[in-house]
């Protein structure tokens, strides 16, 4: 049709599209340019913002790359991963332990490893961490079998792909649930980090006077055949960053019981200051899938 008027533009794309043989590529297309435009006419967006967000939008291309994903980080950091992410699980009641976002620092492969093991591989100052788990499902019966990566940013605040003086694959490890659905790992205990500012994303929290930290946590992405993959998150509880998280990941379900260690551990032959976590994680019945991982 002829663009007659501004009131013309949204019905002539929304009809260009009408075609669209895909009903739910349609669905989305359709929202998509119909809230795009009410949103540029509720703010009365200028030229030259639009200039601006079209730029912000090449730099996040331009700043992605095999060891950084900054358009992941954007999602984050306006909350649009966290709302995306619990709209999509716990409706099968999955109470106790909520899904969160996978992050921008997910790597396959990482090594496979027995129960007991430590995922730190070169030198990383810290407490000890004595990690012991369990998964469930949701009538609270244990789940063997399941593949649970595990990973880490390090006390320091920087995961092991970000970091040249860390080994590669350190603080990052496989394991697999026993009979009664436990798992259980050595590692060191995670600290507060800035997400990455050199980018669009630091430019923008930095207009909005915000800071760029998350609160200290673990990632746990776990997998079997029959279950819906859980990729969930679990905070330290006494962590500064828990009410302000640059990326609104932290859910109250999430906070996990970081207990200072008492005596000796509770295996191996580790000595000094340990702290302890307990925690069990629920996975729902459903199809098993890996995430494309965000680096390489």
């Amino acid at each position: 049709m002829i663009i007659e008027s501004q009131g013309d533009v949204t019905r002539a794309v929304v009809d260009a599209m009408a075609q669209t043989a895909n009903p739910r590529l349609k669905q989305i297309m359709d929202a998509l340019v119909r809230h795009a435009h009410a949103f540029a006419e509720e703010v009365h967006l200028s030229e030259a913002e639009w200039d601006v967000g079209i730029d912000f939008l090449n730099r996040i291309g331009k700043a992605t790359n095999d060891k950084h994903n900054e358009g992941v980080l954007f999602s984050d950091a306006i909350g649009f991963s966290t709302l995306v992410c619990l709209m999509n699980n716990g409706q099968s009641g999955a109470t106790e332990t909520a899904a969160a976002l996978l992050g921008p620092f997910w790597r396959m492969h990482s090594p496979r490893m027995e129960n007991g093991g430590s995922i730190v591989r070169s030198p990383t100052p810290g407490p000890q961490l004595f990690a012991r788990c369990r998964i469930v499902d949701p009538k609270q019966q244990p789940i063997a079998g399941v593949e649970v990566d595990v990973w880490q940013s390090s006390p320091a605040g920087l995961y092991e792909n970000q970091d040249a003086t860390q080994a590669d694959m350190n603080l990052r490890g496989k394991f697999t649930t026993d009979a009664d659905g436990r798992f259980w790992f050595r590692s060191v205990k995670p600290g507060p980090y800035p997400v990455p500012v050199d980018g669009p994303v630091g430019d923008m929290l930095r207009a909005q006077n915000r800071h760029p930290y998350r609160p200290a946590h673990l990632h746990f992405l776990c997998f079997k055949p029959g279950f819906k993959t859980l990729i969930t998150q679990v905070f330290v509880d006494e962590d500064k960053y828990l009410e302000t998280d640059v990326v609104f990941g932290v859910t109250r379900a999430l906070v996990g019981d970081f207990a200072p260690g008492k005596g000796p551990p509770p295996w191996g032959d580790a000595s000094g200051e340990w702290t302890g976590l307990n925690y069990t994680l629920m996975m729902e019945p459903g199809e098993a899938q890996l995430p494309q991982p965000p680096i390489k």
